[in-house]
């Protein structure tokens, strides 16, 4: 028995040791692998290159579609007449109605920059007064917050998510509501923001900047495309006096849209990379440098939505928390202000300097607003708390999240709006 075992063994040990020699042969026989060729470090791909050249070009086409399309309107209320124009913006004397209407326009075609735009070019024009001008700029602030909260609905399948999510994306929504509450009543009262944008804007023309009467550099550059398409060109097929004066401004407004919106989206599509990851460096550190953040990310991409909505993925996942995302919104809201800045450097004329106050205006509303509300510490959080507590009750019945959207943003403007007509 033992003998046979042994054999037996001798043989499984013969047969595994035979079983491994081919292997070990066969790895020790097998040929070294020939070194792989060097080569020259190789160069990012002409198109891509291309493509980036591309798509400044495109930024720059906006902006000067931008400019033309301000000219355009500035022709068709010119066309108007002082009388027609005014009557116009009649409705909006109201503050209140001013507001509702900057909310609700800001809402429907999600974009603030577009809304003060048009009203920067509509006080240019001298068809508007700088004091039914705010109210409505304090709308579109108000408006454009909407974008921001719709992205958080996204989350809405898991509710410790929506919940993060959406208190992160109503806080911009408070803290414009509650600068309203603030600084319109003031306003109507004191007029604070009018009179300060008045000085600044009147600093300004002559000293930092040029007099538009005696420097119209922009006006001899848009010209030729605002004749081509004004009531002197295209337009007058519709036989002059309103008839074109209205399709004027309607062709304004389109192209103003147009621009406004291609030319955020080239930028989104440049910047956006660079500045997610700006915006992921600061937050959570110093708050000032976190509005830093959010003013220069802002500016640069031309939309604050862009800005408050690519933080609302990093709130619901629970990467960021909404006193983090707190000061980044406010610098976002003032960097939004670019745009109508932008805006009236191009609006020329006798009353140039009345649409460089109205883009002041923009800016300054936002400045005191921060420095109100976050400046005080007892008003620092509220928009915080709100946004919690909102968003607490969102998360049990996410009816209310719907209702907040479409009575804060479209229900309540718009019934303000329509009752103040019939009466």
């Amino acid at each position: 028995m033992l003998e046979a075992g042994r054999r037996a063994g001798g043989t499984v040990l013969s047969s595994t040791m035979a079983d491994e020699t081919p292997a070990r042969q066969g790895t020790t026989q097998a040929p070294p692998a020939a070194p792989a060729p060097s080569q020259a470090p190789t160069t990012p791909p002409v198109p891509g290159r291309r493509a980036t050249v591309t798509r400044w070009l495109g930024v720059a086409a906006m902006l000067y579609l931008l400019v033309c399309a301000i000219g355009v309107i500035g022709d068709g209320f010119n066309g108007l007449g002082a009388g027609t124009a005014e009557n116009l913006f009649d409705f909006a004397t109201n503050p209140i109605i001013g507001l509702f209407v900057g909310i609700l326009v800001t809402a429907i075609i999600q974009s603030s920059s577009t809304t003060t735009t048009l009203v920067v070019t509509a006080v240019g024009t001298g068809m508007m007064p700088v004091s039914v001008a705010i109210p409505m700029i304090m709308g579109a602030n108000v408006g454009t917050s909407v974008t921001n909260t719709l992205a958080s609905l996204g989350h809405v399948g898991d509710k410790a998510e929506f919940r993060r999510a959406f208190a992160a994306s109503t806080v911009h929504d408070f803290f414009n509501l509650i600068a309203v509450a603030i600084l319109l009543p003031l306003e109507m009262i004191f007029h604070p923001l009018e009179r300060l944008s008045e000085t600044l804007a009147g600093f300004a023309y002559g000293t930092v900047l040029p007099d538009p009467d005696n420097a119209d550099v922009i006006g001899a550059v848009s010209s030729p495309v605002v004749d081509a398409l004004g009531m002197q060109g295209a337009l007058s097929v519709f036989g002059g006096g309103t008839a074109s004066a209205v399709a004027t401004i309607v062709l304004g407004v389109a192209l103003i849209f147009l621009a406004v919106r291609y030319m955020g989206k080239l930028l989104q599509v440049l910047m956006v990379g660079k500045a997610k990851s700006v915006l992921e460096r600061t937050v959570g550190g110093n708050p000032l440098v976190a509005m830093g953040a959010g003013m220069g990310v802002t500016a640069v991409v031309q939309s604050s939505s862009v800005t408050t909505s690519m933080l609302v993925p990093f709130a619901g996942s629970g990467s960021l928390t909404t006193r983090q995302i707190y000061p980044l919104t406010l610098g976002a809201n003032i960097g939004t202000t670019v745009t109508a800045l932008l805006a009236a450097f191009a609006v020329t004329g006798g009353d140039a300097q009345l649409a460089l106050q109205a883009a002041f205006v923009h800016l300054l509303f936002n400045v005191v607003g921060i420095l109100v509300i976050y400046g005080l510490p007892f008003l620092r959080w509220l928009p915080v708390r709100c946004a919690e507590v909102l968003a607490a009750v969102a998360t049990e019945h996410k009816t209310i999240a719907a209702a907040w959207v479409i009575t804060v943003f479209l229900a309540i403007p718009a019934a303000g709006i329509f009752i103040h007509t019939l009466f």
